[in-house]
């Protein structure tokens, strides 16, 4: 998914035990704000309900650590 080229920006790049949430910035919570917002854009609104369910499987993983 294209919206993990964020992950790109850190360093080290991958790293096990760090909770993309909040962390990257397409994983922001801004972002996630705007990701809720685009969903009153009908044209857009599949792309949001993508980024959310993405967002919502970091999260789960987050709490998973």
């Amino acid at each position: 998914m294209l919206v993990d080229l964020d992950h790109l920006l850190a360093n080290p790049i991958f790293d096990p035990n760090r909770c993309s949430i909040g962390f990257h910035p397409l994983h922001s919570y801004y972002a996630i704000g705007v990701y809720v917002v685009i969903l009153l854009i009908p044209k857009l609104r599949v792309i949001a309900i993508g980024m959310l369910i993405h967002m919502g499987l970091d999260y789960l993983d987050c709490l998973r650590m």
